[in-house]
């Protein structure tokens, strides 16, 4: 009989951010690599690349591979494992909720019982939906309010390029996609006034896709 395997069960990272997108990372530990997937929560906190970072880490075990998954606040990290532990959500539908608002929305949504939020998110349908919001209401607790990245974006197109690859990680089709974005992002490949923030681009072009 073989004997199984013992995965190591990683809780916490601190190194050198090597490289970042909107969905994923790498951190620099001591020479080693480590790919972590991530909200866009913890996105839009992280540095610029080469600065010092610490990771909390939810380690993901399957048969056929070890996945890690990583959030720069605990409240980030306690809602993807109470939301990975409902029934038919994964890991990769749970990054998708948290990236669907800011964790307070999300936190309010689901204390208030409000389905209609979650929605709109990709793969989130009316039964999940409804099935998160059941399961997740009487366990959420109050949780303070994080403060929210203002990283500047650099040129119009540079962001332009990051708000639509953001979105087709989330699972949008990238026709639908991009035309959101140009609709925040004017003409000249610009950001509106106001809009200057891969966040807020974002989230104003999520709210397109809502609709």
């Amino acid at each position: 009989m073989r004997e199984e395997q013992a995965h190591p069960m990683i809780a916490r990272l601190t190194g050198s951010l090597m490289e970042k997108e909107p969905h994923r990372l790498v951190i620099d530990v001591g020479g080693l690599g480590y790919r972590a997937f991530i909200p866009l929560s913890t996105y839009y906190a992280l540095p610029e690349a080469g600065s010092e970072i610490t990771l909390r880490i939810h380690t993901h075990v399957r048969e056929d591979a070890l996945s890690l998954f990583g959030f720069v606040s605990r409240e980030e990290l306690e809602l993807f494992e109470r939301l990975i532990e409902i029934s038919g959500v994964g890991p990769r539908l749970a990054l998708a909720i948290l990236s669907g608002m800011p964790v307070a929305d999300l936190v309010t949504a689901l204390s208030e019982g409000d389905s209609g939020r979650l929605r709109g998110i990709p793969g989130v349908g009316p039964k999940t939906a409804d099935r998160v919001v059941l399961e997740m209401r009487d366990r959420i607790r109050t949780m303070p309010r994080g403060e929210e990245s203002g990283a500047r974006a650099g040129s119009g197109g540079s962001l332009r390029r990051d708000v639509v690859s953001a979105l087709v990680n989330l699972g949008y089709r990238e026709g639908p996609a991009r035309d959101a974005v140009g609709k925040v992002i004017g003409s000249d490949g610009k950001a509106e006034a106001g809009a200057d923030t891969l966040q807020t681009v974002l989230k104003r072009s999520l709210k397109y896709l809502a609709t």
